[in-house]
C-alpha cells in the first residue's frame, strides 16, 4: 500500500507558468466520491488511469493511494458511467527548491480556481514555498477534486 503525503495551496497569480518545466491537459471523473474510497478515472495527456484512494487522515495530508495505468480507451468508456461532474484542467510542473509543485488550473465550471499541491516524505517536511503560492488548504474537502465535481468553485 502506498501512503500519500502531501500539501495543498491556493495560487494567488499565474506567474508560475514561465516556471513551468511540463504542462499536461487532464480530464477525469469519478465512479466514487465517497471519502472513504474515492474512485477515479483520468485521461492525462494521452493516457489512462485507475486511482482509488482512502480517507485522508486527522490533518488532510495523509492517505492511502493505489493508482495503475489502463488503456485510454477504457479510461473514455469509464468515464461514461461516472458520477456528474468532470474535471478540466490543466496540471503544470514547477521545480523550487528540493520540491516539484504540481499546479492545476481549473476549467469549465471550477474555472478561476488554481491550486498547488507539493509531496512529501513525511508531515513534518517543512516546504520552502515560491512566492505565488497562497493559503494553505491542506485537509479543506472543498477544494478536493471529488469534491469539486459536485460543488464547483463558480457555485461557492
Amino acid at each position: 500500500m502506498a501512503q500519500e503525503i502531501e500539501r495543498k495551496y491556493l495560487v494567488k497569480n499565474d506567474s508560475f507558468k514561465g516556471q513551468a518545466v511540463k504542462a499536461v491537459r487532464i480530464i477525469q471523473g469519478y465512479l466514487s466520491s465517497v471519502p472513504e474510497r474515492t474512485v477515479r478515472v483520468r485521461i492525462k495527456g494521452d493516457k489512462g488511469f485507475l486511482t482509488i484512494k482512502g480517507i485522508g487522515n486527522e490533518s488532510g495530508a495523509s492517505r492511502y493511494e493505489w493508482e495503475e495505468q489502463i488503456p485510454t480507451a477504457e479510461a473514455e468508456e469509464l468515464l461514461k458511467i461516472c458520477e456528474p461532474g468532470v474535471i478540466d484542467k490543466t496540471r503544470y510542473l514547477i521545480e523550487h527548491a528540493e520540491h516539484i509543485f504540481e499546479v492545476d488550473e481549473f476549467y469549465g465550471s471550477n474555472e478561476g480556481l488554481t491550486v498547488a499541491e507539493v509531496e512529501l516524505t513525511d508531515e513534518a517536511q517543512t516546504v520552502d514555498k515560491p512566492e505565488w503560492v497562497g493559503e494553505e488548504v491542506t485537509g479543506d474537502v472543498k477544494y478536493y477534486n471529488s469534491m469539486l465535481m459536485k460543488q464547483p468553485y463558480t457555485q461557492w
